[in-house]
C-alpha cells in the first residue's frame, strides 16, 4: 500500500535537463499580436522539431503559460481555446500541441518562476539545466532566464526558438541574457540532448 502513494506524486524519470516552452499556447488577441505572430511562427516550428528530439531523448517538456488574469482557468482550457475559437495564435498552438506526458505550469506574471510551482517540479525531475524557448524573448523569456540564473540553473537559449515583436528586440534580449546570466545562446540544432541528460 505504501508504494502506491508518494508525497510528491508519481516517481518521474529523472533527467538533468528540461525543455521549457513559455507562452506559445497563446491566443495573441492583443494589439501587437499579429506582429508577434510573424516572428513567433518560425520559432514555433524550430521548437516543435526540438520538442520531438526531446521526447525521443527522454527529456521532460514543461509548458509554462500565463493565466491571462483568469484565476479559474486551467491549461487544458487554454489549449482548447487556442485550437477551437478561431484566434490569432492558433497556428502556434497547432504546431505545439501538448502530449499527455508533458508537464504544465500556470504563471501569474512574466517570470516562469515567480509565484509558480516550476522550481519544485524541476527539483522533482532532477533537472539542473534548462533549455528555454518561447515568447516574448524581451519579456517573459528574459525574466525567466534571469530568475533561473539566480536559482543556479544552467541555461541554454536556442536563439531560433524564441521571438519578440521585432528581430531587434529579440537580438537585444539574447545579448542581455548571454552577458548577465551567462546563458548559452546557440541554434537549436547545436543542442545535443542525449549528452546533456
Amino acid at each position: 500500500m505504501a508504494d502506491r502513494f508518494h508525497l510528491h506524486g508519481t516517481k518521474p524519470r529523472k533527467s538533468r535537463v528540461a525543455l521549457l516552452l513559455i507562452d506559445f499556447i497563446n491566443d495573441l488577441e492583443f494589439p501587437q499580436g499579429s506582429k508577434l505572430l510573424r516572428q513567433a511562427l518560425p520559432a514555433a516550428r524550430k521548437t516543435a522539431a526540438l520538442k520531438r528530439r526531446a521526447n525521443a531523448a527522454g527529456v521532460p517538456v514543461i509548458y509554462v503559460n500565463d493565466n491571462f488574469g483568469q484565476w479559474r482557468s486551467d491549461f487544458r482550457r487554454q489549449v482548447r481555446h487556442c485550437l477551437q475559437d478561431g484566434v490569432r495564435g492558433e497556428p502556434l498552438a497547432r504546431l505545439l500541441i501538448p502530449s499527455e506526458d508533458d508537464y504544465f505550469v500556470l504563471k501569474p506574471k512574466s517570470s516562469a518562476f515567480f509565484e509558480t510551482t516550476l522550481h519544485t517540479l524541476l527539483v522533482h525531475l532532477g533537472a539542473k539545466k534548462l533549455i528555454v524557448t518561447g515568447i516574448a524573448a524581451d519579456v517573459c523569456i528574459l525574466f525567466t532566464v534571469h530568475d533561473a540564473h539566480l536559482l543556479d540553473y544552467e541555461i541554454i537559449v536556442p536563439s531560433d526558438c524564441v521571438a519578440s515583436e521585432t528581430k531587434r528586440d529579440t537580438d537585444i534580449a539574447l545579448r542581455v541574457m548571454r552577458k548577465s546570466t551567462h546563458a548559452q545562446v546557440c541554434k537549436s540544432v547545436e543542442i545535443r540532448l542525449r549528452k546533456l541528460g
